[in-house]
């Protein structure tokens, strides 16, 4: 467990794949497991409680031990539904987020933006590629709930204009740019899999 305040995890899973022919991303298969378990593998050591953001196979979700959370709504509203799912449930002051479909993400990246958010005291620490952020990896403040709950409320879904509100750093993760490599497609899935 790290040595600085206790931190929470959420991994986003509750997303609708429409490019993927709708299959659930983190139950899909890569290099013959789940692409969930990437993320599980990388961030529980970083972590010391998780949570899996899941709006579709509950129970298959459940097979993995960590708690299971929906969105407030069932209208698949986006990746800041499942960090206010996440933000409702978590018990410590800062909220880690990943995604679920970036197998090569790694647990030295993501202790970085916890610390970098813990140094600047930042609202939100954001991953950056040398060129654009990518929200979906981010540590988070956990008194940033309300602010989220009316953001949403309002009808906004928009990640980056909701970190606009608030004192947001960004990581530079460029020397490991395989992170961000997303499955969205089954053709990149095929591509990247090296299992066949």
């Amino acid at each position: 467990m790290n040595k600085q305040a206790k931190v929470s995890g959420v991994i986003l899973a509750g997303g609708l794949a429409r490019r993927m022919q709708q299959q659930d991303k983190g139950l899909v298969l890569f290099n013959d497991k789940p692409m969930i378990e990437y993320a599980i593998q990388a961030i529980a050591p970083v972590v010391d409680e998780l949570f899996v953001n899941a709006n579709r196979h509950m129970s298959d979700y459940e097979k993995f031990s960590y708690p299971v959370i929906s969105d407030e709504n069932q209208d698949f509203a986006g990746p800041l539904a499942g960090v206010y799912a996440a933000l409702t449930a978590c018990q410590y002051k800062v909220l880690l987020v990943v995604p679920c479909d970036s197998p090569f993400m790694n647990a030295s990246s993501l202790q970085c933006l916890i610390e970098q958010r813990a140094k600047q005291d930042a609202d939100i620490a954001v991953a950056f590629d040398g060129e654009r952020i990518h929200p979906v990896f981010m540590a988070i403040k956990s008194s940033l709930k309300d602010s989220l709950q009316a953001y949403l409320a309002s009808g906004e879904r928009k990640i980056d204009r909701w970190f606009e509100q608030h004192h947001c750093i960004k990581v530079d993760l460029r020397s490991s740019p395989d992170i961000f490599l997303n499955i969205n497609t089954l053709e990149q899935l095929a591509e990247l899999d090296t299992s066949k």
